[in-house]
């Protein structure tokens, strides 16, 4: 069996499956991943020296494929001891084919490599946008294994080309993702539950009701 990259499934198989599943004929309306932003925030007590932040941007780009750019404040703040022009992360942003690639990899290679991984919970920005927080950064295979000082976490942030969750959690779960089963379908089945035990003691409140009053006016009769 062979193995189909994400560039070809998105235009392939997984655009045919939205249109149906979403009800869309035409190709261009369809859901589809903008960029990807994957960055870092260098802590100013652990991460302060210039050999530490010149790894975080070597890992970067042996995670990506392309080089990060350091983050700096604009202005200081006295209360968050920050000066301006002081470095505070590192990003990344990839688009197109390397972008294809990176979440190729990261769905496919990164994330199974997690200790007792169970599934990323189904939760958007209400906006279709999706972010994945990553605590430690050797599950990637591109980097080599490193010392426990070393260890930084990350975090995705995957921008879609649509303004409903829905749509682009349709798309995600085509790319597979790994969502929790069930973490949404189960919080609706539980509000329809509710509801509907709401309605069932409004029916029995309002037939005793009605009930009680027929045997007054008949009583009284």
């Amino acid at each position: 069996m062979t193995f189909t990259s994400l560039h070809d499934r998105l235009r392939g198989p997984i655009a045919e499956h939205l249109k149906k599943e979403l009800s869309i004929s035409n190709y261009y309306a369809l859901p589809k991943i903008e960029k990807v932003v994957v960055n870092v925030g260098i802590n100013k007590s652990k991460m302060d020296s210039k050999e530490t932040q010149q790894y975080v941007a070597d890992c970067l780009m042996q995670i990506t494929g392309q080089k990060s750019v350091f983050t700096k404040t604009r202005k200081a703040i006295s209360n968050f001891k920050t000066r301006e022009g002081m470095i505070v992360g590192a990003m990344v942003t990839l688009r197109g084919k390397k972008m294809e690639e990176f979440l190729d990899r990261l769905l496919h290679y990164s994330l199974p490599r997690i200790r007792d991984f169970r599934g990323i919970n189904a939760h958007l920005d209400g906006k279709g946008n999706f972010s994945i927080g990553i605590h430690d950064h050797s599950i990637f295979p591109e980097v080599p294994l490193p010392e426990a000082k070393q260890i930084f976490s990350l975090q995705i942030q995957i921008t879609t080309t649509t303004h409903s969750d829905d749509e682009a959690r349709a798309l995600f779960k085509q790319m597979g993702m790994p969502f929790k089963k069930g973490s949404k379908d189960i919080k609706e089945s539980k509000g329809a539950e509710e509801a509907k035990a709401a309605i069932a003691d409004l029916k029995e409140s309002s037939d005793s009701s009605e009930s009680s009053t027929e045997t007054d006016s008949s009583s009284s009769s």
